[in-house]
């Protein structure tokens, strides 16, 4: 019995000591104490060699080297499942690195960018206002009398709740309240978004992007509104485009032209995206009324200055040769992903 009573302390021992390394090891200890040929069955088959008075005592302490087993395995099993779920949901390190797709700028955003970057070069600085506007920054500062076509309702978009507010119809808004708050000399480009009640096309969209300009100062002149737009149009499009101005009206500047450049896309001979001309219309100018400059509180009889506005979808669709506006704003992941080396 002594002997029985010395191998349970020191494989009691064993036990406290024993973690398991994985699921094999933790096998290993249950095969060993708790088997069919396991420590705990051997030493119960050696009772017949103890007294049977003591059969008793040597019975519990059997009884709680078998439960210490018992527990041990179970807490050890326990810790190498939950080691072993974490591992399952982790990633394996060693691995390579999932590849993630590269995103890119929008077109619209290249263009947009273009066009600032060429404008800012000519001391040009950007400026931007509100979307949702007021009658007298979108109208009436700008020479447009109560009955012009623009402010029909099948032209703009009005608030239903308050008739004098709108989702402005061009960035001349912007350049209005920059008039109104700082004195000449001022010369700002205006890009954003405008919004206009038009059917949606190959060709038009209910809303877009603009980039307008302007410059006042004293004895500013339509020969620096042309080399202006001449440099521009060199800049963005190349030595080898055409250009042509066409008198025009506005009712925020006298005098007014729209400036048309050769079809990039049929070098002039003409095609179903000029309309068989030669020639795109781009942009519309002019030099700023007098009205204007009035209504903004700066005298005309000391500054004069110029006024331009373009859509940035059209140059877009010159410059990378896309023939359908509305592929703007439909978010093709098949469509943006060109533009990703642009």
């Amino acid at each position: 019995m002594e002997e029985l009573l010395r191998q349970i302390n020191n494989y009691t021992e064993e036990i406290n000591v024993f973690t398991a390394n994985d699921a094999e090891s933790l096998e290993q200890f249950r095969i060993r104490f708790l088997g069919v040929k396991g420590l705990v069955k051997a030493i119960a088959g050696e009772m017949k060699q103890v007294p049977p008075e003591e059969k008793k005592s040597f019975g519990q302490t059997l009884n709680a080297f078998k439960s210490l087993a018992e527990e041990k395995y179970n807490n050890e099993k326990q810790r190498i499942d939950a080691i072993s779920g974490e591992s399952a949901d982790m990633p394996d390190i060693s691995l390579p690195g999932i590849p993630l797709p590269s995103g890119s700028r929008h077109p619209v955003t290249l263009m947009r960018n273009r066009i600032v970057d060429i404008f800012q070069r000519l001391s040009f600085t950007v400026a931007e206002g509100p979307e949702i506007e007021d009658d007298w920054h979108n109208f009436t500062a700008l020479n447009l009398d109560e009955n012009h076509p623009a402010r029909d309702m099948q032209d703009t978009f009005y608030l239903s709740t308050d008739p004098a507010i709108l989702l402005r119809t061009h960035t001349s808004n912007v350049q209005i309240r920059e008039m109104e708050r700082q004195k000449p000399p001022i010369r700002i480009i205006c890009p954003g978004r405008v919004y206009r009640n038009e059917t949606i096309s190959a060709r038009s969209h209910c809303f877009f992007h603009q980039v307008e300009g302007l410059y006042i100062d004293e004895n500013v002149s339509f020969a620096d509104l042309k080399q202006t737009l001449y440099f521009f149009v060199k800049e963005m499009f190349g030595n080898d485009v055409s250009i042509r101005f066409r008198p025009s009206y506005f009712p925020f500047t006298e005098p007014s032209a729209e400036m048309d450049i050769s079809c990039l896309l049929c070098k002039g001979d003409g095609c179903a995206v000029c309309k068989r001309t030669g020639w795109l219309e781009i942009l519309g100018c002019g030099m700023v009324h007098p009205n204007v400059l009035q209504n903004c509180g700066i005298d005309p009889e000391k500054y004069t200055g110029f006024a331009f506005g373009m859509g940035v979808e059209r140059p877009a669709l010159l410059k990378y040769g896309i023939t359908d506006i509305r592929l703007f704003s439909e978010n093709d992941v098949r469509f943006l992903e060109q533009f990703s080396g642009v």
